[in-house]
């Protein structure tokens, strides 16, 4: 069988080797991290069994977590979770990311040994760079997800908040009242600032945090509106909720309006795409008769 191997293909098939040995030496010798990824949820995290084999490799290498990238990550990562799992996802995400760059190098390899064609593990060496990118910057487009949720069903919270206080219920139990009607994403935070109250922060530092929890623009005024009429009395407070929620219903509007333009714009590639088969349809039959 030699005899019809090329150098080359003796040359990555030996890398290849090489790299099956040490892959498989730091599988078994990360499997004492197994535990640090157990409770992570398996749907968000796939293939979290062997994410020990890339905080392995970080722990080898000694990273610091200390570079520009980093502080970022850290940024992100306090909005998708509590602070003082900050550290422990930033450790998950470099873990993830390493192991599936590993592991597509590995397919990389075994589809060569198959296949022979140089290019296929060209390609599998440039998926598993992507890879290692893609998770890299993954939650931003988690905080993005998180925004678009969060946004969904703003306007009919203040719009509720707005009517309870106006009926004369005070913030707090008004908050209560509305933080339960749902779970979505900013019920549940709202909710998370109802458990700060009842452990004794104020309701001004609670709608505070839950303004910062929720980074958005927008809601962040909100929170500084109510705690602007906290200060002033429930009867300022109504007139400003109230003139906050026609504000939030008419950006709400353009929002859609927006999102129903870009959704026209995506729809032209299709329709062009089937232009074009239809000209190609009608054209190759008029040249074959042609021919003819």
């Amino acid at each position: 069988m030699l005899n019809f191997l090329s150098l080359k293909d003796i040359l990555v098939m030996g890398i290849g080797c090489v790299y099956l040995i040490l892959w498989l030496i730091l599988f078994f010798l990360s499997s004492k991290h197994n535990d640090l990824f157990v409770s992570l949820d398996e749907k968000e995290y796939p293939l979290k069994e062997l994410y020990s084999m890339g905080y392995t490799v970080t722990e080898m290498l000694s990273f610091k977590y200390k570079s520009k990238r980093d502080r970022k990550l850290r940024t992100e990562l306090a909005v998708l979770y509590e602070a003082k799992f900050v550290e422990y996802y930033l450790r998950v995400i470099y873990s993830q990311s390493i192991t599936f760059g590993l592991l597509i190098l590995l397919f990389g390899f075994i589809l060569y040994g198959l296949s022979r064609e140089i290019i296929i593990l060209i390609l599998c060496i440039v998926m598993s760079l992507v890879s290692v990118y893609y998770f890299l910057t993954l939650s931003e487009k988690k905080i993005q997800k998180r925004s678009d949720e969060l946004l969904n069903d703003f306007s009919e919270i203040v719009s509720k908040l707005a009517l309870l206080v106006n009926a004369g219920m005070i913030m707090r139990e008004a908050w209560n009242e509305v933080a339960y009607a749902s779970d979505t994403t900013i019920y549940q935070e709202m909710r998370r600032s109802c458990d700060d109250m009842e452990n004794g922060v104020s309701e001004a530092e609670a709608i505070r945090r839950f303004g910062v929890r929720c980074i958005i623009p927008e809601i962040k005024k909100f929170a500084s509106t109510i705690i602007q009429g906290l200060e002033k009395g429930n009867k300022d407070l109504s007139i400003m909720l109230q003139a906050q929620s026609n504000e939030i219903w008419d950006m709400k509007q353009q929002r859609i309006n927006r999102a129903g333009a870009k959704a026209n714009t995506k729809l032209m590639i299709p329709m062009f795409i089937m232009f074009i088969g239809i000209l190609i349809m009608i054209i190759i039959p008029i040249f074959t008769n042609l021919d003819v």
